[in-house]
């Protein structure tokens, strides 16, 4: 990912985004005319009476700005490039209480809530739009959309603690389970399966000789979450086999299941990783014995 589309440099550019008055643009020096004209030429998007944006707006963001609303929720953070599970073509947006005179809506869900976003901003506050998205998704879903923002440098620790005053009591248990170490959504969701089963989970881990991995579990099991974005090309497939052989040669196992997987039959991959996890590796206790000088594990 180049440094101009990471989520931290897209949530620069979507969240301050706010509409045009038509007070606004007479101010600027446009005439009554001369903003009919500008639209007629694609120089301003007209989203509704006296609301206009620039033709480089995101486009969900004006897809929300056409029915009178905030983009909001996993819309949002989809459009930053935060973790969300897949939300088809439905968009969600936040409409403030009381609002009025807005259009049909088809395919939207609607977050209806006071907002403290400023009235002419496009996109819901990023601190609501987490909150209602965990709302939105299931427990495993919603620690991984916060791992993502977290790792990405859009919240804090204290951001995540107002995330989380937003939320009803029950949602305090997964507070403990966050991890801003996840590279990807994926990363957090195996994380959680490798936890479920009882193991001993080492995440983001240096070895001598091989580099960082995603996991170590049980001291013997390497576990690489793989996804087409930095794994499909030759040069990285390379790379990914030279280092398992490193690997191998210290006495480790590596397994790598695919992004693919690990979100669409979460089910397959972890009777997968059981079956593997009831059989040790045979040279599990010699080269346990001798690890100590060839791994660093990262810690909380």
């Amino acid at each position: 990912m180049s440094e101009n589309t990471t989520p931290w440099h897209r949530a620069r550019h979507v969240l301050p985004t706010t509409f045009l008055s038509t007070l606004a643009l007479i101010e600027q020096g446009l005439t009554p005319h001369g903003i009919r004209r500008a639209v007629t030429q694609g120089r301003l998007v007209r989203l509704r009476r006296g609301r206009y944006v620039t033709p480089d707006t995101h486009p969900r963001l004006v897809d929300a700005g056409l029915i009178g609303g905030r983009l909001d929720c996993v819309s949002l953070l989809a459009a930053m490039g935060v973790f969300v599970r897949e939300h088809g073509d439905r968009l969600h947006v936040q409409f403030d209480m009381g609002a009025s005179r807005l259009p049909p809506r088809s395919a939207v869900t609607a977050h209806w809530r006071r907002s403290g976003a400023a009235r002419d901003h496009l996109a819901a506050d990023l601190i609501e739009a987490l909150a209602q998205a965990c709302r939105c998704q299931g427990p495993r879903e919603a620690i991984a959309t916060l791992d993502s923002a977290w790792h990405h440098g859009l919240v804090d620790e204290s951001q995540i603690a107002e995330v989380f005053a937003r939320l009803p009591r029950r949602y305090r248990r997964l507070r403990g389970l966050l991890d801003p170490r996840a590279e990807s959504g994926p990363e957090t969701l195996m994380r959680l399966m490798l936890r479920a089963l009882g193991c001993h989970v080492e995440v983001q881990v240096d070895i001598h000789g091989v580099g960082r991995v995603d996991f170590v579990v049980d001291g013997w099991l390497i576990v690489e979450c793989d996804s087409r974005q930095f794994h499909s090309d030759w040069i990285a497939q390379k790379r990914d086999r030279r280092r398992d052989l490193a690997a191998a040669a210290l006495g480790y196992t590596t397994v790598r299941p695919i992004a693919e997987d690990i979100l669409g039959t979460p089910d397959t991959v972890l009777a997968s990783l059981k079956a593997a996890l009831a059989h040790p590796a045979s040279r599990r206790g010699s080269r346990n014995s001798f690890d100590s000088g060839h791994r660093r594990a990262q810690t909380r």
